[in-house]
């Protein structure tokens, strides 16, 4: 995935500035696609003059006027081209896990430390998508019309929530594999 569909995805949520384009990449979209203030606003340049998004100037009391991008014809045929288009799965490149498996030629227990710290980062991040989920995805009996962002939005919640749980799990399995190797120090 490029940057640039991350983007066009964000804005047609909720058009914005660059600024809140990257509060978002910190808040939600960040945890799946990561992009810094420095990288958002150089694509959102590009697109600009590519005719993907268009721009309107946002006066503000007190502060210098904003950008406020939304996607553009040419935008949203990019999106749903990208869309229709198949994609390879994705490899998984997890740096723990070849220091999981370099350990046996060191000292595994030494790594029990770094271990948790990994489970505390994801016990974190799921909480916070839990939170999130009880926030924004409250159970409800209404049986209204499909709502297509809404519910496509609460299954990458799922998701994610899903891969967290996966995660502890394994590195709760990794912990009593190490803990073994501490007996015998």
């Amino acid at each position: 995935m490029a940057l640039d569909h991350a983007i066009l995805v964000s804005l047609l949520e909720k058009p914005g500035s660059g600024y809140e384009l990257a509060r978002r990449f910190e808040r939600s979209i960040g945890y799946f696609w990561t992009a810094t203030h420095q990288q958002i606003y150089r694509v959102l340049k590009r697109m600009e003059s590519d005719g993907w998004v268009d721009v309107r100037d946002v006066p503000q009391q007190g502060r210098p006027d904003k950008k406020e991008y939304s996607v553009a014809g040419p935008g949203r045929d990019a999106l749903s081209a990208w869309l229709h288009a198949p994609i390879e799965p994705e490899s998984v490149r997890h740096d723990l896990a070849v220091k999981i498996r370099g350990a046996a030629f060191d000292d595994p227990a030494a790594l029990i430390g770094e271990v948790r710290r990994h489970r505390q980062a994801h016990t974190d991040r799921l909480e916070h998508y839990r939170a999130g989920e009880a926030r924004d995805f409250p159970p409800s009996g209404a049986d209204g019309p499909p709502d297509a962002e809404r519910e496509l939005q609460h299954a990458v919640l799922r998701g994610g929530i899903a891969y967290e749980r996966m995660m502890i799990a394994w590195l709760d399995d990794v912990l009593a594999t190490l803990a073994r190797f501490e007996a015998g120090r």
